[in-house]
């Protein structure tokens, strides 16, 4: 596998996301955890979470994250997605993840695995019509397993802002 590196894949299998189109209302049935992070996202994050929605799908040997606007045609939180998604593509790649950090904590699930192996896995990042899409591919299964990780604290941690893709 080549070093790890961002790369714009036009060949990316991407996870369709469908939404409702329903506005969510901020904060109804979110845990104390949910609001602080909902709380830190909005310092670290650009697009307004009430108005996208994360999916992590978990793979063999990796898994995909997509941004999405909840309503077609949002090109302002589209712009916004696609902005961040590429910063963190690019971050990522050099082991960088002081954004999850400040979100979700040092000690999130499978943070410190990632930081440690970012030069054995790869972030590709691609557009979609309604947001972006970040692909992690690695032939460490270890590795795999603690993106596994922490796409399910994300989960947990976005409520109904995130959705599992399996």
């Amino acid at each position: 596998m080549a070093a790890a590196g961002v790369m714009v894949a036009g060949a990316v299998t991407a996870v369709v996301l469908v939404t409702s189109g329903s506005q969510r209302d901020p904060g109804e049935g979110r845990t104390e955890r949910q609001e602080l992070v909902a709380e830190r996202g909005e310092t670290v994050m650009p697009f307004d979470l009430e108005r996208t929605t994360h999916r992590f799908t978990p793979t063999a040997t990796g898994g995909t994250q997509d941004v999405v606007a909840d309503q077609r045609g949002d090109t302002e939180q589209i712009d916004l997605i696609r902005a961040h998604l590429r910063k963190e593509a690019a971050a990522f790649s050099r082991g960088d993840f002081a954004d999850p950090a400040r979100i979700h904590g040092a000690d999130m699930p499978g943070l410190a695995e990632l930081q440690d192996g970012y030069d054995r896995f790869e972030v590709h990042y691609e557009n979609r019509a309604d947001g972006a899409t970040l692909t992690y591919t690695t032939e460490d299964s270890a590795l795999a397993d603690a993106l596994h990780e922490w796409f399910q604290a994300q989960l947990g941690d976005h409520g109904a802002h995130a959705e599992s893709g399996h």
